[in-house]
């Protein structure tokens, strides 16, 4: 995490001097382009991840995900009659996805002790670009881990038998996701100007929601008295609808938690995610 933070913090001078380069095509233009700020900045980002060998991560956590998840209970739950290959994908694009809202917190968070940031606040730039930036260069490795975890998945046995569309509407949905927690973590990263304290902040709650989450095993396998706050809690919610899409289509009935969950969610980031990006150090 701390090597990833210093290279995050190396790269600012080059964000900075993008977003200058944009700035300066704003001004002979007479008026701010947020379009062109939001170009610059996202490719930045994104070059930033490729040079440093973030999206080669990306491809590597759904692995360590896959093979750490699928082995210790593959033969375990055959015995119940469980395909484990297809009950667990969810969970493992679920943890990848995570993974990634932990990385837009560590960028998030590096920004701000830079002053990347403040010295942003100080040119024309549009006042949501450096967050939808960062966002939109989040989404960027989502989809990178996202189709290495279905690789991952396929090998192990996955297969989507619910076709096309509903297939589409996994990898929609998991991006879904993906983008909900990365605002989050990008309030909680500015917030915070610490990458190392803000990623170990986000993993616990990240473990403690997956673990005790029917994505790794069914309901039947907790205590009783745990079971509802288990069903209900959003992993679990999120895993219902992801597997239903991959096996045999989703129901509103059965989608509409997790939609609840994600509005919701995203009804309080937004406006913290917002604020604290505009917010002066």
């Amino acid at each position: 995490m701390t090597a990833t933070s210093a290279r995050t913090r190396a790269s600012d001078s080059d964000l900075v001097s993008g977003s200058s380069v944009s700035t300066t095509s704003v001004r002979r233009q007479g008026r701010p382009s947020g379009f062109v700020q939001w170009q610059v900045l996202t490719a930045r980002t994104v070059w930033t991840m490729v040079r440093h060998g973030e999206l080669v991560v990306a491809v590597i956590a759904p692995l360590i995900f896959t093979v750490g998840f699928y082995l210790p209970l593959k033969f375990v739950m055959q015995l119940q009659g469980i395909d484990y290959a297809q009950f667990l994908m969810p969970i493992i694009v679920l943890q990848a996805m995570a993974f990634t809202a932990i990385s837009a917190s560590q960028r998030a968070s590096s920004e701000s002790l830079s002053g990347l940031n403040t010295r942003l606040q100080t040119m024309p730039v549009v006042g949501a670009v450096p967050l939808v930036s960062r966002i939109s260069s989040g989404v960027v490795r989502s989809v990178v881990s996202l189709t290495a975890a279905l690789g991952f998945g396929y090998v192990i046995g996955f297969r989507f038998s619910a076709g096309l569309g509903q297939a589409i509407l996994f990898c929609a949905f998991a991006l879904a996701i993906s983008t909900m927690l990365s605002v989050g973590a990008d309030a909680i990263g500015t917030l915070s100007k610490s990458p190392e304290s803000t990623s170990q902040m986000l993993t616990l709650p990240q473990l403690i929601l997956g673990m005790a989450s029917c994505g790794f095993v069914p309901e039947s396998g907790f205590p009783e008295w745990i079971r509802p706050w288990v069903r209900n809690q959003p992993i679990s919610q999120f895993s219902f609808s992801m597997r239903d899409m991959a096996e045999g289509g989703v129901s509103f009935h059965v989608l509409f938690p997790s939609l609840i969950w994600i509005f919701g969610l995203l009804a309080v980031f937004i406006p913290l995610a917002m604020w604290a990006s505009s917010r002066r150090s």
